[in-house]
C-alpha cells in the first residue's frame, strides 16, 4: 500500500524528544529474531547515518540552512543511536559483517527488480554481484577464523555462493562513475532507490573502515581493507547515478522523503512488536521532518514541492529472499565489466583499470587468499573434516 503525501502530518520537530532509555533499548537476538529484523535495522541506521553526512555538508554550504539543518540533524542522530544500539554484543563483528552483506544483497536485488530505469536496475545488478562474493569470502573468515557457519546469522535467506570474484572488482575511478538519472524526468521511485541504495553502502564502507584495524588475525586484517576499497567503489557508483544539479533544499527533501519511503515499508513488514513500534514512531517523526523542510523548500525556492513530490509514495521495498533472482543474475551477468558509464558483458575493459588492478593485486589478493579451496558446507569446514 502507497502512502499520501498530500497532506503531510506527522510529530513536530519540537515534540522530538528522547531519554537515555529511550536510545539504547533491549537488542534484538541474532538467533531468535528474523533475519529480515536486523535487515531493515541495518539498512535504516545506514539511511539516518546519511541524513547526518548530508545534513553537515548542507550547513557547511548553506548559513541561513544552518539552524533548520542542526534542529533536524539531532533528531536524525538519536534516530541512528536508537538503531544502531539494537544490534546486540551476541554479534561478533564478523557476524555483523556477514549480516551488512546480506543487507546489500537481498535490498539491492529487489531494488533491481523494481527499478523502471533499465540502466539504473543494469546498475544494481552490477554490485549486487560483488556484494554476493564479498559475503562467501567473510563466510570462509568466519568459519576458518571462529568456526561458526554464517548461515546461523543469513537463516537460509541468502545463498553462500562466489559471485563476481573480487579480485577482479578492482577498477580505475573513472570507471566507476555511472550515467546520472536526469532530476526532470526521472521516475520518483528511481530517486528514492538511488538514494536508499547509495546510503547502505556508505554505512557498509564506514563500518569496515572502522572495524577492520581492530583484528589481531592478519589475514582479517587485509580482507578488511580490500572489501571496503571496493565499498568505497559501491559508494562513487551509487552516488554518482544522482543527478547532481539539483539544490541543496531539493536533496534534502528527498532525503526526507527517502527515510519516510523506508519506515513505511518497515513499519509494513516487521514482525517484532517492539521493533514495530519503534519503526511507527520515527516514520511520524520523519514525516514531521518531510513537512518541515517542504515548507522551508518552498520559503527559499519559491517552487511549488509538486515539482518534486509525488502525491503518493511507491509501493514500499519488499524485505524478502531475492535467492531466485540472484541466482539468475549470477549466471547471466557474472563476466560482465565496465567501462566508464558503460556495462560490457563480453569482459572488455579499459587500460587503465587493467594497470590498477594488476598493481593492487602485485603482492596477492587477501580475498583470493581466505577462500583457498573454500567451499561452504552446513556446520563448518570442521563438521565436514569430522564426517
Amino acid at each position: 500500500m502507497a502512502l499520501d503525501l498530500s497532506d503531510i502530518k506527522g510529530c513536530p520537530l519540537d515534540r522530538q524528544r528522547f531519554t537515555w532509555r529511550e536510545l539504547v533499548q533491549k537488542p534484538i537476538s541474532k538467533l531468535d529474531d528474523d533475519a529480515f529484523t536486523r535487515v531493515r535495522i541495518i539498512l535504516l541506521n545506514g539511511l539516518e547515518l546519511e541524513a547526518l553526512r548530508f545534513q553537515h555538508s548542507a550547513a557547511r554550504m548553506n548559513r541561513e540552512l544552518q539552524v533548520p539543518l542542526a534542529k533536524v540533524r539531532r533528531v536524525e542522530h538519536h534516530q541512528a543511536t536508537c538503531i544502531n544500539w539494537l544490534i546486540g554484543a551476541d554479534h561478533s563483528p564478523l557476524e555483523t559483517t556477514i549480516a551488512y552483506e546480506q543487507v546489500a544483497i537481498e535490498v539491492t536485488a529487489a531494488v533491481a527488480q523494481r527499478e523502471p530505469d533499465p540502466y539504473l536496475a543494469q546498475t544494481y545488478r552490477y554490485g549486487l554481484l560483488e556484494d554476493f562474493d564479498h559475503m562467501y569470502r567473510y563466510s570462509a573468515m568466519l568459519d576458518r577464523l571462529e568456526g561458526k557457519d554464517a548461515n546461523n546469522i543469513l537463516q537460509c535467506y541468502t545463498d553462500i555462493l562466489p559471485g563476481r570474484p573480487t579480485i577482479v572488482e578492482h577498477r580505475a575511478p573513472e570507471d566507476d562513475l555511472r550515467t546520472p538519472f536526469d532530476k526532470a524526468t526521472a521516475d520518483p521511485l528511481s530517486k528514492l532507490h538511488a538514494l536508499t541504495i547509495m546510503s547502505a553502502e556508505q554505512q557498509t564502507h564506514n563500518y569496515y573502515m572502522n572495524i577492520g584495524p581492530l583484528f589481531t588475525d592478519p589475514v582479517a586484517r587485509l580482507l578488511y581493507a580490500e572489501i571496503a576499497s571496493i565499498e568505497e567503489q559501491h559508494v562513487t557508483q551509487y552516488e554518482s547515478i544522482i543527478d547532481p544539479t539539483q539544490t541543496w533544499l531539493e536533496q534534502w527533501v528527498m532525503h526526507e522523503a527517502m527515510e519516510v519511503y523506508n519506515y513505511y515499508g518497515a513499519v509494513q513488514q516487521e514482525s517484532n512488536p517492539r521493533i514495530k513500534a519503534i519503526w511507527e514512531r520515527f516514520l511520524d517523526y520523519e514525516l514531521g521532518h518531510l513537512k518541515f523542510v517542504t515548507e522551508l523548500f518552498k520559503q527559499h525556492e519559491r517552487r511549488d514541492i509538486a515539482e518534486i513530490l509525488p502525491d503518493r509514495l511507491p509501493d514500499p521495498i519488499p524485505f524478502d529472499s531475492q535467492r531466485d533472482f540472484v541466482r539468475e543474475t549470477l549466471l547471466a551477468e557474472v563476466d560482465m565489466r565496465a567501462i566508464g558509464p558503460d556495462y560490457m558483458p563480453d569482459g572488455e575493459e579499459s587500460e587503465e583499470t587493467i594497470r590498477y588492478r594488476t598493481h593492487m593485486n602485485s603482492e596477492g589478493s587477501p580475498t583470493e587468499a581466505v577462500a583457498e579451496r573454500y567451499r561452504y558446507n552446513p556446520g563448518t569446514e570442521l563438521n565436514r573434516q569430522a564426517a
